[in-house]
């Protein structure tokens, strides 16, 4: 699932990070991952399904360019634009067009 993919890289991600840019899970579920870092400053990151992909959100107090630089890790996806809506096709009544010779 996408989900836990996208989680996990965040969890990854800032478990690796050097000194005072470091967090570690403090709680977690199938859609979002709390973490704390140094002096017990909040790192949370959510995810939800939207029309066409996933959409991930950060949140932080003073994390705010480490979270920019974990976003920009992700591949982004661009929903092609949606298909051109058709007109409803002309009634029966109104699909012949020829009119009948008159009668002689």
């Amino acid at each position: 699932m996408i989900f836990a993919t996208v989680l996990s890289a965040a969890t990854d991600y800032f478990a690796t990070r050097n000194g005072i840019y470091s967090a570690f899970v403090e709680k977690a579920g199938p859609t979002y991952v709390a973490m704390r870092g140094q002096g017990g400053e909040d790192v949370i990151f959510g995810v939800a399904d939207i029309p066409g992909g996933t959409r991930v959100t950060g949140s932080s107090y003073l994390f705010d360019q480490q979270i920019a630089r974990f976003l920009s890790t992700l591949p982004v996806h661009v929903a092609p634009p949606p298909a051109p809506v058709l007109p409803p096709p002309a009634a029966a009544a109104d699909a012949d067009a020829t009119q009948a010779a008159p009668a002689a």
